[in-house]
């Protein structure tokens, strides 16, 4: 008779899924004066965050997570014509220190901290000095830190996700093949990324969107909901006697 499966890991992608990134929106807000520029700005930067980040992975160039973070603002700031001093810029990525959690985060961790079985982990491109100060500074994360046996970060691979080497990292870090890690993120090329090799994906569809990224359209992840809460009660699900 075969057993229940093994006690997977659960990877949890950090910005955007378990940390929203409102707070620094509305402090935009407050320094241009204007939310729909703020807005504007926010946007944009997260734009170009992502793209500095690929750029600089396609072109075997790294650079840090925070200094592609801090460049993309002043690209976008730029882009929109605003011009802010360079220790306001300084304050604001100094807000990533202590962002707040989405509204289902802390159910869901709440929920993980009933399983010591399941080994639940941070897996981001932001650097180890970002994950954690904003893990352990948030008001609303630091509380549930313990959750997290290891904050996991590219670093030492210095490629960004979706490159297949940052997943592989995530494997021989936690100590797992790939079918026996679930990786949890807000962010459809990190679904495609975990999923081109074997880890099991769950997309956290907050905007109740649906899944629309075709870039590989046999690539889909495993599960679809709209709440982390209940993605967390389905890989519990899996794995209750």
């Amino acid at each position: 008779m075969a057993g229940k499966p093994a006690a997977p890991v659960i990877a949890f992608d950090l910005y955007g899924t378990l940390l929203s990134t409102q707070s620094i929106a509305a402090r935009l807000a407050e320094l241009v004066g204007s939310q729909e520029k703020a807005a504007q700005i926010a946007t944009t930067w997260r734009k170009y965050q992502l793209e500095y980040s690929w750029r600089l992975t396609c072109m075997g160039h790294y650079d840090t997570f925070f200094n592609i973070t801090r460049n993309s603002l002043v690209h976008a700031l730029s882009e929109a014509h605003v011009d802010l001093r360079e220790d306001v810029v300084n304050r604001l990525m100094g807000e990533y220190d202590h962002l707040s959690t989405f509204s289902d985060v802390e159910p869901a961790l709440r929920n993980l901290s009933t399983r010591p079985d399941i080994k639940v982990v941070i897996f981001s491109n932001g650097t180890q000095e970002m994950v954690s100060n904003s893990v352990f500074r948030s008001k609303d994360l630091s509380p549930h830190a313990t959750v997290f046996k290891d904050l996991i970060t590219v670093d030492e691979i210095q490629k960004y996700k979706p490159a297949p080497e940052v997943y592989h990292h995530l494997s021989q870090k936690v100590g797992k093949n790939m079918e026996d890690i679930w990786l949890i993120s807000g962010n459809p090329f990190d679904i495609i990324g975990a999923t081109k090799v074997g880890i099991k994906a769950a997309w956290l569809d907050r905007s109740n969107s649906g899944w629309e990224d075709c870039a590989v359209p046999t690539l889909r992840p495993r599960i679809i909901k709209n709440s982390l809460d209940d993605i967390i009660k389905f890989i519990i699900g899996e794995h209750t006697t």
